[in-house]
């Protein structure tokens, strides 16, 4: 008996939700593919930890939301943008990335789920005479969602990339940033005329975010009175400069007419005091136009170390100077976290596990390594017993596995990096991988 146009449609439908079940079924996965795929083919989407963490995040959100209207047979039109694909389209307007970098990544991810869908089709058991008309209604909706999708980021890009400029003070923010990357002499005196700041006296740089975006989706007023009431706090020399960075952070120098020693403390003290404070990351005084760079430098170091740490341990607000101890070294192992776990691993063993007992081992040796292997210095700087100090040492090595003497420095890096990164480059618990596993089996 002949099928009907309306049982072979019936049939199609359901192996294209199979599929995008299937696909589904490894959201992560997926998703991880194209990210990967898309930092290594668009150089503009390689931007810093926080513009990267919300690609990804915009990634998945698109994958989650096309798999969806193909398995539930939604029309692309009635199907909503994901809310950090269009935040993502608004931060590179905001950051300068052309638009077409936003566009070949909509493009460039198509092809790659296209890809992906062939691939799980030569797993899927079809009828031979339904393949085609399959292959037909996923690759049409995705173009469908593609096009429809490409509009609306664009429309926001460009919409925000207006308003940003209108905004923010752009001649201001452009000398800085030329400043900032000028790697010859600059005309200080003319400088500092364009952005109204005594370059050539001493600097301290800062890095303030908000890690989550308040209701009204722009923190720079907020920032911009933080600031001011800190200057005024830790006796700023003149009025700070402040730059926009994007919508939620923002890029500031302090000026002082002479070298301070204690700028870094004060400002930490007025930060943690503050109960609406952003998280503040502080650079090293220095002075001139090169120090004014420096300490930006700095300063963004160590954000980075931050927003690594927040995103995997969902901090809030947070200040982090560049000279705390180990940061700076730490810092440069930021810019593969995957591969830094997996070294941590290897130089700590059991010891980098991700639970109270261990975290407890780890800052009880880190800080007995930072003493010189003194029992007696540690335990007054962890306000311990002596024997407490040598019984959690002793218990650090045995869940390690081996010594310490013959690879000593990566002992301590290891240790470092777990103390600023956390759970970022954490192994999971016994318990934890344990729920893991029943969160993807169920």
């Amino acid at each position: 008996m002949k099928k009907s146009h309306l049982d072979a449609d019936v049939e199609v439908s359901g192996c294209v939700a199979e599929v995008a079940k299937r696909l589904h079924d490894r959201l992560a996965e997926v998703s991880g593919a194209l990210l990967r795929s898309l930092q290594d083919q668009i150089p503009e989407l390689r931007g810093d930890a926080a513009l990267l963490a919300l690609l990804g995040t915009s990634v998945e959100g698109n994958v989650d939301t096309i798999l969806h209207a193909l398995r539930y047979d939604i029309a692309v039109e009635r199907v909503e943008a994901p809310t950090a694909a269009l935040e993502y389209a608004r931060r590179l307007a905001q950051h300068g990335v052309p638009v077409n970098a936003l566009v070949r990544a909509y493009r460039l991810g198509q092809r790659q789920m296209n890809e992906l869908v062939f691939a799980e089709l030569r797993r899927v058991e079809i009828p031979e005479s339904l393949r085609v008309a399959v292959i037909e209604a996923i690759t049409g909706t995705m173009f469908e969602y593609i096009d429809w999708m490409s509009q609306q980021v664009v429309t926001v890009y460009e919409d925000e990339r207006e308003r940003w400029l209108e905004n923010q003070n752009s001649l201001r923010a452009l000398r800085v940033r030329e400043i900032l990357a000028a790697n010859k002499a600059t005309d200080v005196d003319a400088a500092t005329t364009a952005i109204r700041y005594p370059l050539r006296w001493h600097h301290l740089g800062l890095v303030m975010w908000y890690p989550h975006l308040g209701p009204e989706g722009d923190e720079l007023p907020r920032l911009q009175r933080f600031l001011r009431d800190l200057a005024e706090a830790v006796d700023a020399s003149a009025s700070p400069l402040f730059v926009a960075a994007d919508q939620s952070c923002a890029w500031a120098w302090l000026p002082y007419r002479t070298s301070v020693t204690d700028a870094t403390a004060r400002v930490r003290r007025f930060t943690q005091k503050r109960p609406d404070s952003p998280s503040v990351a502080i650079g090293t005084v220095a002075p001139g136009v090169d120090g004014f760079r420096r300490s930006h430098r700095r300063a963004e170091e160590a954000r980075g170390v931050a927003i690594v740490s927040q995103q995997a341990n969902s901090s809030a607000a947070t200040v982090i100077a560049a000279d705390d101890p180990g940061l700076s070294v730490v810092a440069r192992l930021g810019g593969d976290v995957a591969a830094t776990r997996d070294w941590v691993a290897v130089v700590l063993g059991d010891l980098a596990s991700d639970n109270e007992s261990d975290a407890r081992l780890r800052d009880t040796l880190r800080v007995y390594l930072a003493c010189g292997c003194g029992y007696k210095l540690a335990a007054e700087e962890l306000n311990l017993h002596f024997n407490s100090v040598k019984y959690r040492v002793g218990r650090a090595v045995a869940r390690r596995g081996r010594e310490i003497a013959a690879d000593r420095l990566d002992v301590e890096l290891a240790l470092l990096a777990c103390h600023w990164y956390g759970t970022a480059v954490l192994q999971p618990s016994a318990g934890q991988a344990a729920a893991g596993a029943a969160r993807r089996s169920g």
